[in-house]
């Protein structure tokens, strides 16, 4: 069973496409228009395995805001499409990934709750490029609030910015991975006391 899913999303601020399958290799092609934004979404489905489209047209000319939160509700719409009912999934997973200085640690339940938690250095520097570093909250929150996913990613210490940032996806990324393969063991089983998720 092909698990894929595409949204578009349009606004007055943004036009959006999203197209993700969780069985795929990680072929990425993405453009934003915000650089560093393109590299991170880049980590997340090369590390996720996820094949992986997206095309944002924003409205750069005012900031990088509304073409990185909708990107990210899309993404977070796109991924909820494409884990369908769940069956015969992990539902947990977790990863940690070192950068260099930075350390991110990162778990997730496919629970169908939203909610994020979420801590990271104080002081940053403020930008990465076009890229403000404060987003980096805001895109997990707004990908959480459509993927309907728990998520706790914590970054104890680091130093470069670039790589504070860099480390959150790439757990993420694999965190992701890991909950949403499928386990032998639980065919056709709804890994819930609930009997839904």
């Amino acid at each position: 069973m092909s698990r894929v899913g595409r949204v578009e999303r349009t606004t007055k601020e943004t036009s959006v496409l999203v197209e993700i399958d969780l069985d795929g290799t990680g072929q990425v092609d993405v453009s934003t228009g915000v650089g560093f934004y393109d590299h991170m979404l880049d980590q997340l489905g090369r590390h996720g395995l996820f094949d992986l489209t997206v095309k944002t047209d924003g409205d750069l000319h005012i900031d990088t805001h509304h073409t990185i939160e909708d990107t990210a509700l899309a993404l977070g719409a796109a991924f909820k499409q494409a884990l369908g009912d769940k069956v015969g999934i992990y539902r947990f997973g977790n990863c940690t990934v070192p950068l260099d200085e930075s350390l991110a640690q990162v778990t997730v339940d496919l629970s169908g709750r939203p909610y994020l938690v979420h801590t990271e250095p104080e002081n940053m520097a403020p930008m990465i490029g076009t890229y403000d570093t404060t987003m980096t909250r805001h895109i997990l929150e707004s990908f959480v609030a459509q993927a309907r996913i728990a998520l706790h990613v914590h970054v104890p210490y680091g130093r470069n910015a670039h790589h504070i940032v860099e480390c959150q996806f790439k757990a993420l990324a694999r965190a992701l991975r890991y909950a949403c393969e499928r386990d032998a063991r639980a065919a056709g089983i709804i890994p819930s006391t609930k009997g839904a998720l």
